[in-house]
């Protein structure tokens, strides 16, 4: 079956939301929603998210599914929110206890912070399947970025998160805590043993070099033949050693510490203190 893919790009983080429908049916699911946050003044806002829900609402959609590719680090998940105002069941990847427990010490946590990904209500491993209406999406554990990272092959569309971008942009980093270049080449063979006309969608885009519009749409072909980093049969050994020089000069992400902290509790805010006041915290030299 070939879904219906809409797709919201946020231009502060670059990053692309999905609404994947079924084709036959009113069904959908959300794949990496983001909650607008300005972190010079830590105010929050829902202008991203209200996007989608005014999409959804218009089109009479039903929302079964709201997926996340990973725990992302350059934006904060407003997965909680869309829940609240239009349904479904927050999924991620399996792997997200790995995350909590390696973050959750970054962060001080503490024990009151459960680290067994209950905050989520799916916990998607290799080889599992769900349905949006009558639409079936597979799961792949794609990971390298991060050790949860997800591959959500809806019928003929694989949503692939960070662990590919455009062709002409390559591939995702592999610095983070947890990523690996090894692990992200073998995620990267495994996507691209899909069909050929698989239409690959990715979760950023930056405009490589030449290129005037954004594009977030590709194929299995497409990055086979022309990923600047993986296509062309290049060796695993050539792209680690890519991938890390380049890893190595690159700064983090200017959310990173407000992401984390959001995206591990399933896109929710620390607990507020007696007052009603949330805080995030900043760790100093720990990434």
């Amino acid at each position: 079956m070939t879904p219906d893919v809409t797709a919201f790009f946020d231009n502060a983080t670059n990053t692309i939301s999905f609404v994947v429908k079924d084709p036959e049916g009113t069904s959908c699911a959300i794949i990496d929603s983001v909650l607008d946050f300005d972190y010079s003044s830590g105010r929050t806002d829902t202008k991203s998210a209200d996007e989608i829900i005014a999409h959804v609402q218009e089109k009479n959609l039903k929302v079964e599914w709201i997926l996340e590719s990973h725990v992302h680090a350059d934006h904060l998940s407003a997965a909680p929110y869309l829940q609240e105002k239009i349904g479904g069941k927050i999924g991620i990847g399996k792997n997200i206890t790995i995350v909590q427990d390696t973050f959750g010490k970054v962060f001080n946590e503490g024990t009151e912070f459960q680290r067994d990904g209950s905050q989520f209500d799916k916990l998607f491993e290799e080889g599992d399947s769900f349905m949006i209406g009558q639409l079936r999406g597979d799961v792949l554990h794609t990971p390298g970025h991060t050790p949860a990272c997800m591959t959500y092959v809806i019928g003929d569309a694989a949503f692939v998160g960070d662990t590919l971008f455009m062709p002409d942009f390559g591939t995702a980093r592999c610095d983070f805590p947890g990523g690996s270049s090894e692990t992200l080449y073998q995620s990267i063979q495994k996507i691209l043993t899909l069909p050929e006309d698989t239409r690959i969608f990715v979760g950023h885009d930056y405009k490589a070099p030449g290129r005037d519009e954004y594009a977030w749409e590709t194929t299995v072909s497409e990055q086979k033949a022309n990923n600047v980093h993986i296509g062309a049969g290049a060796d695993q050994d050539s792209f680690i050693e890519m991938r890390d020089t380049r890893d190595a000069t690159l700064a983090m992400p200017k959310l990173i510490i407000p992401s984390l902290q959001v995206n591990m509790r399933a896109g929710q805010m620390p607990e507020p203190d007696e007052d009603g006041d949330v805080f995030l915290k900043v760790p100093v030299d720990k990434l």
